[in-house]
């Protein structure tokens, strides 16, 4: 065989293999554009349910029991301010100043993920919490991360802060089959979410990392000193930047 025929056999076999190669990638792209969620019907219609919903549900009749979800939808202006202004606080500061994503937390998760050898912690903004409780699993894979920052840019592009934050208070866990700031205010203090206390918003904000490890609800230590970080941190914004207060009373008066 001359040393052409050669090259070219060579260059005929590398093309070949690229090619088989890039036949997964990219029937995983066709998918996951074919799957891709229509998130722009969100801007004026409630979602019926939610995967994590459908999952805890599935998990109930894998263990025998009956599920039985509270769950009810009320929004945004009958959620107390106080509790929209915790739940930012303790799961992402920088809601209403980023577009989806917070490098900077990301950044800090990275470091803390590589030291632990593991991914451990995503550093995820509201955003991406809403996008993974909506349409994903809990499974914390590349691929999936990746399939929730394409639906968090989505959520960012097609709703309003104010839209995003309605959702993801109605639909976030916070207890066992607790679903919602309403259920969650009435499954925990037997009141509505509007009737919250700036502590009772505290402490619930406080639980969402382990809702249901806290249900029924105990102030044990560790949700104590979180509370009371939530309660310092809200303090401090109130005094000293009026930013996200100014969002919070905009969202009432709309």
């Amino acid at each position: 065989m001359s040393k052409s025929t050669l090259r070219h056999t060579l260059i005929s076999i590398s093309v070949g293999l690229l090619f088989l190669l890039s036949l997964p990638l990219a029937g995983m792209g066709l998918y996951w554009l074919v799957t891709f969620p229509d998130v722009a019907r969100l801007a004026d219609t409630n979602p019926p349910s939610t995967a994590l919903m459908k999952t805890r549900m599935s998990q109930a009749r894998d263990e025998g029991r009956l599920a039985d979800p509270e769950w009810t939808w009320v929004p945004l202006s009958q959620i107390a301010p106080a509790l929209q202004q915790a739940v930012i606080i303790a799961e992402d500061a920088s809601f209403y100043d980023h577009e989806g994503f917070d490098w900077e937390g990301l950044r800090e998760a990275v470091m803390r993920n590589l030291w632990a050898g593991k991914l451990a912690r995503g550093g995820s903004t509201i955003t991406q919490q809403l996008a993974k409780n909506l349409y994903l699993s809990s499974e914390k894979k590349l691929l999936r991360k990746a399939r929730e920052a394409l639906i968090a840019s989505a959520l960012e592009q097609h709703l309003t802060k104010q839209r995003i934050l309605e959702i993801y208070l109605n639909v976030v866990e916070w207890g066992s089959d607790v679903y919602g700031a309403e259920a969650a205010a009435r499954h925990h203090f037997d009141k509505s979410a509007y009737d919250l206390t700036t502590d009772e918003a505290a402490l619930l904000a406080a639980i969402l990392p382990a809702p249901r490890q806290h249900d029924p609800l105990e102030i044990t230590p560790y949700l104590f000193k979180r509370q009371q970080h939530i309660l310092r941190w809200m303090r401090k914004r109130n005094g000293d930047s009026p930013t996200l207060n100014d969002q919070l009373t905009t969202t009432l008066s709309q």
